[in-house]
């Protein structure tokens, strides 16, 4: 089922409240919304240390009830961990969708990186998504989301695609393919450890630089192409299924966005940064495995990108001077927008691209949270990017303004964020896929794994950094 029909309806708001008088009541009790311990798919002594600490240490007592509740979701309702032939294999589902996305599972496990060197049950976890990833990957660098049953056969078997047993989406974007490395990337990092990075993953990373390369269309449309029998324009491509047309620049092709989106310009400016990160930490990585060719190929791929964007995806804007374009397309044609999904323009410093010092990304920063950028809304209530996959007007994704806050160096805008978000959850103490700028209880999907964890993360971050914002 597509994401965005999962839609919450929760009444309207009387003019200037947020919640009602029923709601308050239940916020005052605050009673936890996880599920019981017996029920909870998989536990971390480390997380629930984290929660004990937030919670006796933050006074404001809404915040602490709905960290308790977002920041361990992930673990306690998406993970299935288990042990095949000997290694860890963990299926991470996004919430109300049964299916594992390379960028949604990466994303949900994301936030207790910190935490596995404390715990080695949650490191195992980690390892076995990584296993789980690679074996996707293989079965298709072009699929978005995979089942946990490779014989399950998805209600989008129609597309005009080569669809595969267990693959849900065969939607091509860039990050899908960058998630998995920079999970790879931070485990290392974080633990040492490199028995997951076996020929079983070498392999996986040779595939990503192939892909990556057959997208950058040199001699060629490639052999990806995607079509859908939709009403929905964003759910399908043009020109026989390839997309607009392009002219070769070393940028990669992506032909969604991490909304699932289609691109308009398929040079998707924020995915090719994510990409060279992720290509200089393979690099990284392969030398410390000894694959110094290897290596060699990931560098020299992540510095002909790195020029290229700078080369064809540096504009000048009207009110914002010199800014990162959002999509271009080599003829000199660019899109100039952001998307809330990660990644985007306003979370290239989140993803290690950029420095938030950069002084295009300043100018860039500047534009997307302005009228200027088409899916940018702003009220009474709440101010955040929104973008073309709800399909309505006026819905701002808290990712948005978790990203704007994790990428602040301003104490009051991080407090903004966090102000905005405590007051748009609907009463019911989870973070939502998106909210009506005028009513959040008008809000998708009522399970979402990545948002609730990413507003975890940010909050933890705020605690370790600045824990004075939180007690307001």
């Amino acid at each position: 089922m597509k994401r965005s029909t999962f839609i919450q309806q929760a009444g309207l708001l009387t003019a200037g409240m947020f919640i009602n008088k029923t709601v308050l009541a239940a916020i005052d009790e605050r009673v936890t919304q996880r599920p019981a311990l017996g029920k909870r798919n998989f536990t971390s002594t480390a997380v629930e240390d984290a929660i004990k600490q937030f919670k006796a240490k933050v006074s404001n007592k809404e915040l602490a009830w709905m960290f308790e509740n977002c920041f361990p979701n992930t673990l306690d309702t998406t993970i299935f961990y288990s042990v095949t032939d000997g290694k860890p294999d963990t299926y991470v589902i996004t919430g109300d969708i049964d299916a594992m996305w390379l960028r949604d599972s990466s994303a949900q496990l994301w936030p207790y990186l910190t935490f596995i060197k404390k715990d080695k049950k949650l490191q195992q976890m980690v390892a076995g998504v990584i296993n789980r990833q690679m074996q996707c990957v293989l079965k298709d660098p072009y699929a978005n989301a995979f089942y946990k049953d490779a014989t399950k056969v998805s209600e989008w078997k129609t597309d005009r695609t080569d669809m595969k047993p267990g693959i849900h989406e065969r939607k091509w974007e860039i990050d899908s393919l960058c998630y998995p490395l920079r999970l790879s990337y931070h485990y290392w990092k974080n633990t040492g450890d490199v028995q997951p990075f076996d020929e079983h993953w070498k392999n996986g990373v040779k595939l990503i630089l192939s892909t990556f390369k057959e997208q950058q269309r040199k001699t060629g449309k490639g052999s990806y192409h995607f079509q859908r029998v939709t009403n929905t324009p964003t759910d399908t491509l043009p020109m026989g299924g390839y997309g607009f047309p392009i002219k070769p620049t070393g940028l990669i092709c992506s032909m969604f966005r991490p909304s699932d989106d289609a691109t308009i310009y398929p040079f998707l400016i924020p995915s090719n940064f994510f990409a060279v990160v992720s290509l200089k930490q393979s690099a990284e990585m392969m030398q410390v495995l000894k694959e110094s060719q290897l290596a060699t190929e990931l560098q020299s791929l992540a510095t002909e990108v790195e020029q290229a964007i700078q080369k064809h995806g540096v504009v000048n804007h009207p009110y914002a001077g010199k800014i990162y374009a959002f999509e271009v397309d080599g003829f000199g044609n660019a899109n100039m927008m952001d998307d809330a999904n990660i990644p985007s323009l306003l979370a290239l410093p989140y993803l290690e691209a950029v420095s938030t010092s950069d002084p295009i990304y300043q100018n860039t920063r500047r534009f997307v949270l302005s009228e200027h950028n088409p899916y940018f809304y702003k009220s009474q209530l709440a101010e955040g990017i929104g973008g073309p996959h709800v399909s309505r007007d006026g819905m701002i994704w808290p990712l948005s303004i978790i990203s704007r806050g994790l990428t602040s160096t301003d104490e009051q805008e991080i407090k903004h964020c966090i102000q905005m978000l405590q007051a748009t959850h609907a009463g019911k103490g989870f973070i939502h896929e998106s909210f009506n700028k005028d009513n959040p209880a008008d809000f998708t999907r009522n399970w979402f794994a990545w948002a609730n964890t990413i507003f975890g993360e940010f909050l933890w971050k705020t605690f370790q950094q600045n824990p004075q914002l939180l007690n307001s």
